[in-house]
């Protein structure tokens, strides 16, 4: 039998870098060989196989590890037994090969080092396969395609080989790969290195792989970029404030989490926006994005003004049943691909989400509640003004006046909320419904959103405005409670269809309606109750849908998983409706989950409940790192602290404050409000949790604390 790589779970194990719109996907040993590794750039796959060799068989894995900051793949390997070469075996374990590699400037650097163990001299064949396809991130993803464009014979020098493809759309894409010195073999798809290794020696090689050819790599080349990707990514992880605890895992868990916002974010001609996740939504998204600024707005509100930004430089003006566009609506997600751009898919600019217009029109509120910042809300006046007509348009089609959602041709999502496969909206019976379908939690974005309008109206002095949106808004909760609400399971239903028939199922989405505040008291800690009970929380996190349902499946996407930005929306509304021990809950169980899964919290996650799988089950091809369940960290702990920033007033609001089990304090450092930065501690003292204000500014700002009675 032939001997392992290494450990099957370290070697098949996926490590991701990235950088702007360019990231990498490799296994454990640094290979990219499997259907879904490569690197990617603008959606399209530049290197598909990169796989490196030790005569014929590949290294045996040591470890491999992504660096905390996000910057540096380094995979650890040594050699198994090598065949002679005129003389006799080589034995294993004597050669050890350290693979250090990361992305600048959406160039591919790597240094491969070898350095001898042995007494003796070890004649070394290594090789590096390769190979670029260029195939569509879609392609990737299992489309098929009826035609491509042309692939050209790749064109081999003496130290690199370039690799080019003519698209259907009319685009020459190409890719090189350049080797600091040339192999003594190159051919189209390899590179083979015939080294001799004397005792205790080391020897470096460097490979690049860009677009385009550039200076031969080197040492100096490599040094000197992996300074400036280091820098460039500190600076992105020192924006806004910190957490920090007296919990070493915790903090683990907090610092992993902002070093995967930091990796997803880059920074666009409007401001710093967080791509959706590795691998399949490397790309701006616009529901992803503004959840992700709403669970940062109250450390880092410079990343929802540049979400806001980008946003509105691409909302819809015209209709398009391809595109599910409308004058108004705010983009779902856009795709830089050949595919795409040859309207094989719709989403080159795509607007199928019913979501993200009011979501984008609460974050714009919220930012400017949190920051103060109205002149950047007059610039954005236009785009909330047309994001609004979207909305009451929509509403006043829909005989109930809900905002509803159907796509407009087959290429287009089925279903447009969140939840947006094929099989998340049904009847209690099982079968889908007719539509178009009015989703629950979307009525409570609208509701929030109508809301924020009416109170930015007010500041502008726009009475008229605001009373209509406020009236609006009124109308829309009376109709959610009395067209969602089911009086015998206290919960409401997941959507009402076309036939203005509820679809009657215990889903997730009624912890949306909380987090914006639209149930009454009675109902909402109702709901807050049930959502914490096992039907839904399963100790990791709270299911997409509760078990027993119809449909109900822990292992499918959307009908019975764990979301970690869908529990952390809910914990903020449970706290919000008076559960502050709830949201603690979910807090503990989301960090326990992040404890398995190497400190981070993947898209999702099996719902199986903790005490029949022991730990929270992988779901096998979910994004990590991903947006917003690394924002969910900051949401989950800002639902436990109870703590909110209000601009105008320059004051720090404390609401019935709770620290997680086992951790004395918590603090935040340099948290921004206006002109001022301060730090704010939190800390145990008996049953109590006090909060002071500290650092020079702390005179310039007020704190507000509202304790518990109870405790």
């Amino acid at each position: 039998m032939a001997e392992d790589s290494g450990s099957g779970a370290a070697l098949y194990a996926s490590h991701v870098i990235k950088d702007g719109d360019s990231f990498l996907v490799a296994n454990g040993l640094g290979d990219v060989e499997a259907a879904a590794h490569g690197l990617f750039r603008d959606d399209t796959r530049l290197l598909s196989r990169y796989v490196l060799r030790l005569g014929d068989s590949p290294p045996a894995l040591l470890s491999a590890t992504v660096t905390r900051d996000n910057v540096y793949f380094i995979a650890h390997l040594t050699n198994r037994a090598l065949p002679p070469l005129g003389g006799v075996e080589s034995a294993k374990g004597l050669v050890h090969l350290q693979r250090t590699r990361f992305l600048h400037h959406e160039r591919l650097y790597e240094r491969i080092a070898l350095r001898s163990y042995s007494a003796e001299p070890v004649p070394l064949p290594v090789t590096i396969e390769f190979d670029a396809d260029f195939v569509d991130m879609f392609e990737v993803r299992g489309c098929e395609r009826p035609a491509r464009g042309q692939l050209d014979a790749p064109v081999v020098g003496d130290d690199s080989v370039r690799f080019s493809y003519y698209g259907l759309d009319g685009r020459a894409r190409t890719s090189v790969i350049a080797f600091s010195q040339a192999p003594q073999v190159l051919d189209a798809g390899r590179a083979t290195f015939l080294i001799d290794l004397a005792p205790d020696a080391r020897i470096d090689l460097y490979i690049e792989v860009g677009t385009e050819p550039d200076a031969t790599p080197s040492r100096a080349r490599f040094r000197h970029a992996a300074g400036l990707a280091r820098k460039r990514m500190r600076a992105r992880q020192r924006r806004g404030a910190r957490v920090t605890s007296t919990g070493p895992l915790f903090n683990a868990w907090l610092k992993r989490s902002r070093a995967d916002l930091a990796l997803l974010t880059s920074e666009l001609e409007s401001g710093p926006y967080p791509y959706a996740g590795i691998p399949w939504f490397s790309t701006p998204f616009g529901r992803d994005a503004v959840i992700t600024a709403l669970q940062t707005l109250w450390l880092d509100p410079g990343l929802a003004r540049g979400v806001l930004s980008f946003l509105a430089r691409r909302q819809a003006t015209d209709t398009s049943t391809f595109r599910d566009s409308a004058p108004g609506k705010i983009m779902h997600e856009t795709r830089k691909g050949e595919m795409s751009a040859l309207g094989e898919l719709p989403f080159a600019l795509y607007y199928g989400g019913v979501d993200t217009t009011p979501l984008f029109v609460l974050l714009a509120g919220a930012y400017e509640q949190r920051t103060a910042d109205i002149g950047f809300i007059n610039e954005l006046w236009p785009a909330l003004l047309a994001a609004s007509a979207w909305i009451e348009r929509v509403c006043d089609a829909n005989p109930l006046g809900l905002l509803d959602y159907a796509r407009g041709e087959d290429s287009g999502l089925s279903n447009q909320g969140w939840k947006d496969s094929e099989d998340s909206v049904f009847h209690a019976d099982g079968r889908f419904p007719r539509g178009p379908i009015a989703l629950v939690e979307v009525q409570g974005y609208a509701y929030a959103a109508l809301r924020e309008l009416a109170r930015l109206a007010l500041t502008r002095g726009d009475v008229a405005h605001a009373d209509a949106w406020a009236a609006r808004a009124e109308r829309l909760r009376r109709t959610v409670e009395e067209r969602f609400w089911m009086d015998d399971e206290q919960f409401y239903g997941i959507a009402v269809d076309g036939d203005s028939q509820l679809c009657e199922v215990l889903s997730s989405n009624p912890g949306h309606l909380l987090y914006v505040g639209l149930p009454d008291a009675a109902r909402g800690e109702a709901v807050a109750r049930r959502l914490l009970t096992p039907i839904f929380y399963n100790g990791w996190g709270i299911r997409t849908l509760a078990s027993g349902q119809p449909r109900y499946n822990p292992m499918s996407y959307h009908n019975g998983s764990v979301w970690p930005h869908d529990t952390a929306l809910a914990a903020a509304g449970i706290a919000r409706y008076g559960l502050r021990d709830g949201a603690m809950t979910l807090l503990r169980g989301a960090f326990e989950s992040a404890t398995q899964f190497d400190m981070r919290l993947p898209e999702l996650y099996c719902g199986f409940s903790r005490a029949q799988s022991g730990m929270p089950v992988a779901y096998p091809v979910a994004c990590l790192p991903q947006a917003w369940a690394a924002g969910s960290a900051f949401m989950l702990v800002q639902a436990c602290l109870g703590v909110s920033v209000d601009g105008y007033r320059g004051e720090i609001v404390v609401d019935r404050p709770r620290l997680p089990p086992g951790i004395d304090e918590v603090r935040l450092v340099d948290l921004e409000i206006g002109s001022a930065r301060v730090d704010v501690q939190f800390r145990r003292v008996r049953d109590m949790v006090a909060v002071s204000v500290e650092g020079d500014d702390a005179h310039r700002v007020a704190l507000r604390v509202r304790q518990d009675a109870r405790r």
